[in-house]
């Protein structure tokens, strides 16, 4: 055997010829190129989807942002109109206690006691 035909397979049995390869490989490529192509129309598909899904997640983050700033702004008047009543009724009741005050001064004078006696007067044990 020559040692220059050793590259040359063209003659021998089951081996393939260059054409064949060429066919094979463009198979092997249209083939892949069809997997490829399913692949990103599925990515798409599932891109379009993710968009979709976030901007409903978006539109219905504003709804809540809205809905948190009416919350608050309610939240806030009711504080205010919490604070106006506890302040109104401390006012009435200290006016009360002023009021019952006064009258007990005016039962002491009116019973003949001092007014500004101590009504409970200490009393030192010398024992």
């Amino acid at each position: 055997m020559v040692p220059s035909n050793i590259e040359n397979t063209d003659d021998w049995r089951g081996c393939p010829t260059p054409l064949e390869i060429c066919r094979h490989q463009l198979a092997l490529y249209e083939n892949e190129f069809e997997e490829l192509n399913l692949q990103l129309q599925q990515s798409r598909e599932r891109i379009f989807k993710l968009v979709e899904m976030h901007a409903a997640a978006s539109a219905e983050c504003e709804t809540l942002r809205s809905q948190l700033c009416v919350a608050k702004s309610e939240t806030s008047a009711a504080s205010r109109r919490a604070t106006d009543i506890e302040t109104k009724s401390n006012w009435e009741l200290m006016a009360k206690d002023k009021h019952i005050a006064e009258l007990r001064t005016q039962i002491r004078i009116l019973s003949g006691d001092s007014p500004f006696k101590d009504p409970f007067p200490h009393q030192r044990d010398n024992s």
